[in-house]
């Protein structure tokens, strides 16, 4: 016989038969029900009874409902029999509870809940992304008892769906802790007590409830179901009276519930045991065959006596299938961990093989290998980003439907404050007429006076049904909240999941990579073809980016060509080696940034997305100091700049109309500089960049601002750089001018750089007293740091460090000034200083020099050394040393200048001489 319309359909037992069973015995029992047509053995059925006969049950959820069916433009209600599914969330309705097959389902993991008093009363709906259910129970209490347990059912399903499997990473695990307890009851509804009349035994014992005519319960819509359904019971009622119409004998049973309920509580079990397979029809039949003929055959005497010896042997049996089933669950624990062990054996193999592997054959096999795994995280990567979209759309969903139930809650709302107000405007109004007997007599008969007492009352009703309504709809509100909030908890676990996966994609390109470099080393002694193998293996490693992007439609390496403000991430060397170190680096600070994005990054967001007007406090300090985010940089570097320096309006125009009239003398130097500067970025590199023009009106109106200083080499960068975060030339111009004029002393930009000196001298100061391994070192092999750090303070690093730390070390130089030059260049020695001490030659001491600051990975790490290791730092100090070696440096220069004027003098005094000399020398040879 075919299934209804829904496979794996749940059925009621019988009239008069308790629906109790355990909520187990859906996996014990579903398996004996897998044979369609097979009956089962007598110790099976044994099993089956004793054992949902003696187990804790916890009541089914089911009974009568009257369900409004719309066909066309007619509406009627239809009786029918409601059936909860545990593990599937869902309500099966049939048309009577000894129908095999249901007429329909309505999934309730997504439904919402609501009651509509003016309906009225035991009017209910359940609404589903698909469509509504409208609903009706015998009473105002047993519709308030469905509505209640369908809630938190709801809750249990979904809270145990959102569950993460066990083998999950702890990671993810540890933000769900803590929200798998059961549904808890708020203050919001009393709980109900449940109505035995309608729902549970008395409601399937009693006939299902008649309308007014036998055609109108038919259902239309699902005919083969009502013909189904007709047939099994006709069928199932011959078998069990008929004198020969038995499938098989008595004998074949040797048990007999003693009394009523452990037969309902058998049937019960035997029916959800095979319902998880669909398989039901058959199976229940044999059972209710069984129990009519022990009922009504003298054969029951004989097996009554034999109950004891089988009860034993009953419990013996379940016992070896306990035992059993744990053995297996053992075997397959011992061979998860023999699985394990066998792979880390594995892993200590490939280790082994690597580490004494005599050629590089060897070695290129395990480099495969790690490629090979590289591609497994790759995919597994992929599915983590499907799963985050499927997440995403579900949250979606959920969004939508919140939003719905409060516009419906705000609508509910003012209709009550409208019924209050009416209710508010009778009373008040019965009180005045009330007042006055004398008059109430004349003018208000007695049955007016009792029909408005009956309004009253109604009006009564009407206030505490909707009091009860209210108290269920902030039920359901609150909890679809605490579901939302639940699959937002998942997402944010997933989310986490994800960048620690591409975290560790990262790490092992990266090591990957640096292999391929060693390697590289070693090519000259390699054979030619073992080299063009390491050749091809490195083009190949260069060249990821473009051939996922190509081939994939998407990018998969999580380092792109660019970041947010153009800078290269892998800049273009001409030399290889040099491309690995650039690839290497940048997936280094991309797993960083992966790293600390939940545990750093989101909480200084949000820290500061929760700072409205911007005011100078130690807070705002240390804040500036972690680094801005890229969407609160432009806006707070517009407010540091403003504070010091206040823009003049159109001077900035006028000082463009000059630059086009007249011609500056530092206009042919600008123009030479323009196309080097920031070649690393896709902004600047080609002389068609549309930046390049803004730049130069920008260079050109400081050079009219500032006589002075006009132009001088390293203005370009910080103009571009400006230029790059503010976007606006205007507010560049005034940036440069505020760090030229205020942040920077006087004559750091002269024709003699005289204070840039200074600071030169001043920083070997500070990296003697911080740092005097280091510069012992440094002097050991006469080593000149200001040829490096020169550059360093005149642009403030801009073309040293990559553009990540280079703009974080720009937010704290603008707000705390050139002290933090000092602090991040002492740092960056600071953390390279054991490689530099490593070193013992100076020509690769100064090789690694000009290149070191390009393998600074971890910004973090340099920002808690600048301003925490190095601590004490205090300005006073600095401006000590400046004014102690200026002095210095002034007498120094005045000293040069009296030896030049001295040698002048002297050489124009020993001029006359020579004439007279080479005169008389012609004379003589005359």
């Amino acid at each position: 016989m075919k299934k209804g319309p829904e496979s794996g359909a749940y059925m009621l037992a019988a009239p008069g038969n308790l629906v109790e069973s355990d909520a187990d015995t859906n996996s014990n029992n579903g398996a004996s029900a897998r044979d369609k047509d097979i009956p089962p053995s007598p110790r099976e059925l044994e099993n089956v009874l004793l054992k949902t006969s003696t187990e804790t049950s916890r009541k089914k959820l089911c009974g009568y409902l009257n369900k409004l069916g719309i066909k066309g433009p007619i509406k009627t209600w239809k009786s029918r029999w409601f059936f909860y599914v545990e593990n599937k969330c869902c309500l099966l309705y049939y048309r009577t509870a000894q129908d095999i097959n249901p007429l329909g389902s309505i999934d309730l993991s997504s439904a919402s809940f609501d009651c509509k008093m003016e309906n009225g009363e035991g009017v209910f709906e359940i609404r589903t992304p698909s469509r509504a259910f409208t609903l009706k129970a015998i009473s105002k209490q047993a519709m308030m008892y469905w509505l209640q347990q369908l809630q938190m059912r709801r809750w249990e399903f979904c809270n145990t769906q959102s569950r993460f499997p066990v083998g999950s990473s702890q990671l993810v695990n540890e933000p769900l802790a803590g929200r798998t307890s059961r549904f808890d009851n708020e203050d919001f509804l009393p709980l109900v007590k449940t109505p035995t009349e309608a729902v549970g035994l008395k409601a399937a014992s009693l006939p299902a409830p008649q309308t007014c005519t036998a055609l109108q319960n038919i259902s239309l819509k699902h005919p083969w179901t009502e013909i189904q359904n007709t047939v099994h019971n006709i069928c199932g009622s011959k078998q069990l009276w008929g004198s020969n119409g038995n499938v098989f004998s008595f004998d074949e049973f040797r048990e007999h519930p003693e009394n009523v309920d452990e037969e309902q509580e058998a049937e019960g079990a035997v029916k959800e045991g095979t319902l998880e397979d669909g398989r039901m029809g058959p199976r229940l039949n044999w059972i209710r065959k069984a129990r009519w003929m022990n009922s009504g055959f003298p054969g029951s005497e004989e097996l009554s006596r034999e109950k004891n010896s089988v009860d034993k042997v009953s419990v013996f049996q379940q016992q070896i299938l306990t035992l059993t089933e744990e053995v297996k669950s053992q075997k397959e624990l011992v061979k998860l961990l023999y699985k394990a062990l066998e792979s880390a054996q594995q892993e200590k193999r490939v280790s082994s093989m690597y580490l004494t592997a005599a050629e590089d054959k060897d070695r290129l096999e395990l480099v495969r290998h790690k490629v090979r795994q590289i591609a497994d995280l790759t995919s597994r990567l992929e599915a983590l980003e499907q799963e985050k979209k499927e997440l995403e759309q579900m949250l979606t969903l959920r969004d939508s439907h919140i939003q719905e139930l409060k516009e419906h809650v705000q609508l509910l709302m003012e209709k009550n404050h409208a019924k209050q107000e009416v209710i508010m405007t009778l009373t008040e109004q019965m009180a005045r007429e009330l007042s006055d007997p004398l008059q109430e007599a004349n003018t208000i008969t007695v049955e007016t006076l009792y029909k408005q007492q009956e309004e009253i009352e109604h009006l009564k009703d009407d206030i505490d049904a909707y009091k009860t309504q209210n108290q269920f709809l902030n039920s359901e509100i609150h909890q679809v909240t605490r579901l939302w909030t639940s699959v937002a908890e998942n997402e944010k676990a997933l989310l986490m999941k994800c960048a620690c996966l591409q975290a560790r994609n990262c790490q092992m390109e990266s090591k990957y990579l640096t292999v391929l470099r060693k390697l590289q080393e070693a090519v000259p002694g390699l054979p030619s073809s073992r080299a063009e193998l390491v050749k091809n293996l490195i083009q190949e490693a260069l060249q990821w980016d473009v051939k996922e992007e190509a081939e994939e439609g998407f990018n998969l390496n999580p380092v792109s060509e660019y970041d947010e403000y153009g800078f290269m991430t892998v800049p273009d060397y001409e030399i290889e080696d040099w491309k690995l170190m650039a690839k290497i680096q940048a997936l280094e600070i991309k797993s960083n940034k992966l790293w600390s994005q939940e545990i750093v990054e989101k909480p200084l967001r949000d820290r500061w997305n929760s700072i409205g007007e911007l005011n100078p406090s130690a807070e705002l300090k240390n804040l500036i100091r972690s680094g801005i985010p890229v969407e609160h940089r432009q806006r707070v570097w517009r407010w540091m700049v403003s504070r010091h320096c206040s823009p003049v309006p159109g001077h900035y125009q006028r000082l463009l109309e000059q630059s086009r009239s007249t011609e500056h003398p530092a206009c042919r130097q600008i123009e030479l500089d323009l196309p080097r500067t920031l070649t690393n970025n896709k902004h600047f590199s080609s002389p068609t960049s549309h930046l390049i023009p803004r730049l130069r009106r920008v260079l050109l109106a400081f050079s009219w601002h500032n006589p002075a200083i006009g132009y001088c080499q390293g203005l370009n960068r910080l103009a571009a750089v400006a230029l790059l975060v503010l976007e606006d030339e205007e507010s560049a111009f005034w940036c440069l001018v505020y760090i030229v004029e205020n942040l920077m002393p006087v004559d750091y930009y002269s024709e003699t750089l005289i204070t840039s000196q200074v600071d030169q001298r001043v920083f070997k100061d500070f990296l003697s007293e911080k740092l005097p391994c280091l510069m012992a070192h440094f002097k050991q092999y006469r080593i000149d740091v200001s040829l490096i750090t020169f550059n360093w303070f005149l642009v403030a690093f801009v073309d040293s460090l990559v553009s990540d730390i280079l703009l974080q070390v720009w937010d704290a130089f603008l707000y705390e000034g050139t002290k933090v030059i000092f602090r991040y260049a002492l740092a960056i020695f600071k953390y390279n200083e054991e490689e530099i001490l490593r070193i013992h030659d100076s020509v690769e001491i100064y090789q690694y020099l000009r290149f070191f600051t390009r393998m600074i990975t971890d910004g973090r790490k340099l920002m808690n050394i600048a301003f925490n290791d190095l601590n004490p730092f205090p300005m006073k100090l600095l401006r000590n040393r400046r004014s102690m070696h200026r002095e210095e440096l002034e007498a120094e220069l005045c000293e040069l200048e009296q030896i030049k004027a001295a040698y002048v003098k002297e050489r124009a005094e020993q001029r006359p001489q020579d004439l007279e000399e080479v005169v008389s020398e012609e004379e003589e040879e005359s």
